[in-house]
């Protein structure tokens, strides 16, 4: 039997807040070609009412002793003038626990890091430092693209983000619990119910269906077959393959097979989803429908972190950290993010281009 992490394992646990994040429903079309909500030849939209929703999403933090928490946060948000009210796209207000952030306003993070350093071992004496001290927040319904040339440390960092491997010294907070003090069971879990991951490499087992594939993490979170049927389902026609349930990876392209693992990375209804160079092994048009599909997840609820050393990638992030030399060089909003959809469309609107190619022998 293989172990129950299909990932790989590490370790970490702490206090922090009460954090419980349903997400909204990722309710999209069925659509066979293009990224979710750009449906080529769909003239009549369907239903809201009828369209498919991701299980429900909780992230598991250390219980609040305060019984009280949630009245207070809505007792503040409604003293509050209607313009500084959280709307969607904000974090949640919760009661103060520790620390005061945004003048006042207590939010829960997602992720937590602090003083984060990374010393490797390179034989002998030699040591080399991936991450020099690294502090960084990220909050619920972010986007947020990690950048850097080769050797920056952006990967190191986002294989402690995805409980893969553990810091040196530092703190990294996950959902509430300080990663660092989990056992190797404890990080696995952590992984297979809080995190989702979208590797540049599919990594689909090529012998079985897509629906098999989805299924897969499902098996080892002990859910029954009809329970890992029915969600399988429900998050392959969400990003847009309903009808290649049946269909191996080989006889997918390149971006349904892409499609795929993001369906698998969603089926446990994850808190964050993890995803490193996710458009690297396509061309650039599929590139633009798969960061569709993402920017899509992330308008309704899902906090994505993406690593990428392609800055147009990365400006479809809402949110860019630029790593150099194991340090954050900077980290800024992106004021007007690229639409991976409005993109899609053109691509699929642009009027074909005639060619004139001469042919030996005859008229070109």
């Amino acid at each position: 039997m293989a172990n129950n992490d299909p990932i790989a394992s590490r370790r970490d646990d702490g206090p922090h807040q009460v954090f419980e994040a349903s997400s909204a429903s990722f309710a999209v079309d069925e659509q066979p070609t293009g990224p979710v909500g750009a449906i080529p030849g769909v003239e009549k939209p369907v239903d809201v009412d009828e369209r498919p929703t991701l299980p429900e999403q909780k992230v598991i933090g250390v219980v609040d002793e305060r019984p009280t928490a949630r009245e207070q946060a809505v007792a503040k948000q409604d003293e509050a003038p209607i313009e500084n009210q959280p709307t969607s796209r904000q974090p949640a207000v919760i009661t103060p626990v520790s620390e005061t952030i945004d003048a006042g306003r207590e939010q829960q993070r997602v992720i937590s890091v602090r003083n984060m350093t990374k010393i490797y071992a390179a034989g002998g004496k030699t040591t080399v430092q991936a991450l020099r001290g690294i502090s960084l927040d990220i909050y619920p319904g972010e986007f947020v693209a990690i950048m850097g040339p080769s050797g920056s440390g952006k990967s190191t960092f986002m294989n402690m983000l995805g409980c893969l491997d553990r810091p040196t010294a530092g703190e990294y907070w996950l959902a509430g619990r300080l990663v660092s003090r989990m056992s190797t069971d404890e990080l696995a879990n952590m992984r297979n119910q809080l995190l989702g991951f979208v590797f540049q490499g599919f990594n689909l087992l090529g012998r079985a269906t897509a629906l098999r594939n989805v299924m897969l993490p499902m098996i080892y979170a002990g859910v029954s077959k009809r329970e890992q049927e029915r969600r399988a389902r429900k998050v392959l026609t969400l990003v847009g393959l309903g009808a290649r349930m049946n269909h191996k990876p080989p006889e997918l392209s390149g971006g349904q097979q892409q499609r795929v693992a993001i369906a698998r990375a969603l089926v446990n209804g994850p808190a964050l989803l993890l995803a490193d160079e996710p458009t690297g092994a396509l061309d650039s048009r599929t590139g633009v429908e798969i960061m569709g599909v993402m920017q899509a997840l992330n308008e309704q609820g899902l906090t994505i972190v993406l690593v990428t050393h392609d800055l147009k990638v990365a400006q479809y992030a809402s949110r860019q950290v630029t790593f150099l030399d194991g340090s954050i060089l900077r980290d800024e909003p992106v004021l007007h993010p690229r639409s991976a959809q409005e993109e899609w469309a053109a691509l699929v609107n642009a009027p074909a281009v005639e060619s004139n190619i001469a042919v030996k022998g005859g008229t070109p």
